[in-house]
C-alpha cells in the first residue's frame, strides 16, 4: 500500500474501508485468457497531459494502481513516441511485487514491448540498456534498426507498409505474453481500438481542469464506437477516480 493514500471502492458495491494492495490486486486481477488492458490518466476535462507530460496528472493513487497493473501483466506495451517523450526507464518492480509474481508462477519482471514503425529508438535509453528482461520491438518488415538496437532488443517484424498490430499481438501471445498492458500513447490506443484489440480500459481521472490545448487519450483515424461496460469505480481520498471498463 502507498503510504498516506487511501483508495475505496464506491461502485458497484461500496467497500466499508480502504482497500489493501492485495485487495486491489484481486479487484484488477488477471484474465482467464489472452487480454489487452489499456491504462491512461486524464484530467476531469479530458486532457491527456499537463505541461506536455502525463506525469503532471498522476498523483499517488494513480501511481499505486499504475505499479499494480505492471505487476499483473506479462508484457508492457508502449509506443516509441511515448517511450521517448516520457523518458521511460527500465521496467523494474519492488521486491514485494516481484515476490507476488514468483508466487503466482510468473516471470520476475514483465517484458517491455515497444511499438515502432520507424525504429527511431535510442539503444542507450535506460528502457533498453538497463532492462532486466530483453525488450521486444514490434515493427515493419522494411524498417532499418539504428546501430546497437538489436544488441539490446529483439525485433518482431509484422507488416510491410503498415505495422500489423493484430499479427504483433498474436506473436506476443505465442511467446507466452498473454496478459498485455498498454500504457499508450494516444495514437497507439486509437490504432488498437480501430483494430478491435482492446479488452479493457483502466482510466484514472485526476481532479483538475487542464484547460484547452492538450489532446485526448486517443488519437488517429476514426473508428466505430465499441461497448465497454464499467466494472468498478474507485475513489481516493484526494478526489482521484479510478474507473475500470472491460468486455464481458
Amino acid at each position: 500500500m502507498t503510504v498516506g493514500t487511501a483508495i475505496c471502492r464506491i461502485w458497484p458495491t461500496p467497500a466499508t474501508g480502504p482497500l489493501t494492495d492485495a485487495e486491489l490486486a484481486t479487484l484488477y486481477g488477471r484474465a482467464d485468457g489472452p487480454h489487452l488492458r489499456v491504462n491512461f490518466v486524464a484530467s476531469a476535462d479530458g486532457a491527456v497531459t499537463l505541461d506536455g507530460y502525463s506525469a503532471g496528472l498522476s498523483g499517488e493513487p494513480d501511481k499505486w494502481v499504475f505499479g499494480l497493473l505492471r505487476m499483473l501483466c506479462d508484457g508492457l506495451v508502449v509506443a516509441a513516441g511515448t517511450l521517448r517523450h516520457e523518458g521511460y526507464r527500465a521496467v523494474r518492480l519492488s521486491e514485494p511485487r516481484r515476490a507476488w509474481r514468483r508466487e503466482h508462477g510468473l516471470a520476475e519482471y514483465p517484458t517491455l514491448v515497444v511499438v515502432s514503425g520507424s525504429l527511431r529508438l535510442d539503444p542507450a535509453q535506460a528502457a533498453f540498456a538497463d532492462a532486466p528482461v530483453r525488450p521486444l520491438v514490434l515493427t515493419r518488415s522494411a524498417a532499418e534498426p539504428p546501430p546497437g538496437l538489436t544488441e539490446v532488443a529483439e525485433l518482431i517484424r509484422c507488416g510491410d507498409d503498415r505495422l500489423d498490430l493484430a499479427a504483433g499481438l498474436a506473436e506476443l501471445r505465442r511467446r507466452g505474453l498473454h496478459q498485455l498492458l498498454c500504457e499508450g500513447g494516444p495514437y497507439l490506443f486509437g490504432a488498437l481500438t480501430a483494430a478491435d484489440l482492446v479488452d479493457e480500459l483502466c482510466l484514472t481521472v485526476a481532479p483538475l481542469l487542464a484547460g484547452a490545448g492538450p489532446g485526448r487519450i486517443t488519437a488517429g483515424d476514426a473508428s466505430p464506437p465499441r461497448e465497454l461496460p464499467l466494472r468498478h469505480a474507485l475513489a481516493a481520498d484526494d478526489g482521484t477516480l479510478m474507473l475500470r471498463y472491460a468486455r464481458e
